[in-house]
């Protein structure tokens, strides 16, 4: 912060509190023609039965007051809030949080190291650690994945048995640790509208949904020159890839013939961020745990 908005900072926070002292005392004095403390000061109603009376207010009202104040001058001698004024007890957020995760480590930390010396798949039938992998899914998976981890569309469904990376113990673990980027090219300009449509049938068809099939048939050949890469010669998939299986009833974006054409046009893009550098592998083994349990 520049040293003119860290005056201006200053100036307007010290000045709002002598503002308040300076209200006060003028509040307080006694004006020309004023009633004297505990007199009627002439103000009537309901045919002179209410009168106002010039009382003042209690004194530990008052003071209370006036401690405000000192505390307010205090509080910015000690703490951070005078512009570029680091505060005597030289205090930070950063630093404050710092101390607790060094604290929370300290206290955890061994927790965590003694779950990591048991498999991930066997680690999944602790009750304890399973409590302890939900607490983590619910705080840092669960604004994608849903609180009881259904998924969403874009966002995997964790508890069925369909798995874009694979569903075993050490996959879970790598995907939770490294993050994926799923990439769905899109077709549009090299199948061009009527390609679109051939191939959405076909995909279809691999589903045993309803279909048009003279455009599926002709959307196999399209299919196995276009698409075979990824998603094999039968439609199943390649895990190594993330290519999802087309021939089950499990759609990540939708399966209605509209959401299908659009994903072939345009092309999805999804990704699964790492959490090696921010959770720590044990954490994402205790993480991992809980996850494979879901589905076994």
């Amino acid at each position: 912060m520049s040293n003119f908005w860290s005056w201006w900072i200053i100036v307007i926070s010290v000045g709002n509190i002598v503002a308040c002292y300076w209200l006060i005392k003028w509040a307080g004095k006694k004006r020309a023609g004023e009633a004297a403390a505990g007199e009627v000061t002439g103000h009537a109603w309901d045919e002179g039965t209410l009168e106002e009376f010039n009382n003042p207010m209690p004194r530990w009202w008052l003071w209370m007051f006036y401690a405000t104040i000192l505390f307010a001058f205090a509080y910015l001698a000690l703490y951070p809030g005078l512009g570029n004024w680091k505060g005597t007890l030289g205090w930070t957020s950063t630093g404050q949080y710092d101390a607790e995760i060094k604290k929370a480590d300290a206290e955890y930390k061994p927790i965590f190291a003694a779950f990591a010396q048991v498999p991930v798949d066997q680690l999944a039938s602790v009750p304890k650690a399973v409590k302890v992998g939900q607490r983590l899914f619910l705080n840092y998976c669960a604004t994608c994945h849903g609180s009881d981890a259904g998924g969403a569309r874009g966002f995997p469904n964790l508890t069925d048995g369909d798995w874009l990376y694979g569903g075993d113990a050490e996959t879970i673990k790598l995907t939770i640790l490294d993050g994926r980027n799923g990439v769905m090219p899109p077709w549009k300009d090299a199948l061009g509208e009527q390609g679109i449509n051939e191939v959405t049938q076909y995909v279809l068809s691999l589903s045993g949904r309803k279909h048009d099939a003279a455009l599926a048939s002709a959307g196999k050949t399209r299919f196995d020159t276009m698409c075979m890469a990824c998603h094999g010669m039968d439609g199943k998939g390649n895990k190594a890839l993330g290519a999802p299986n087309l021939t089950d009833n499990v759609w990540l974006y939708g399966g209605s013939e509209g959401v299908i054409k659009k994903t072939i046009s345009e092309g999805r893009n999804g990704h699964m961020p790492a959490h090696r550098n921010f959770l720590g592998e044990d954490k994402v083994h205790v993480l991992a745990a809980y996850i494979y349990s879901l589905s076994n």
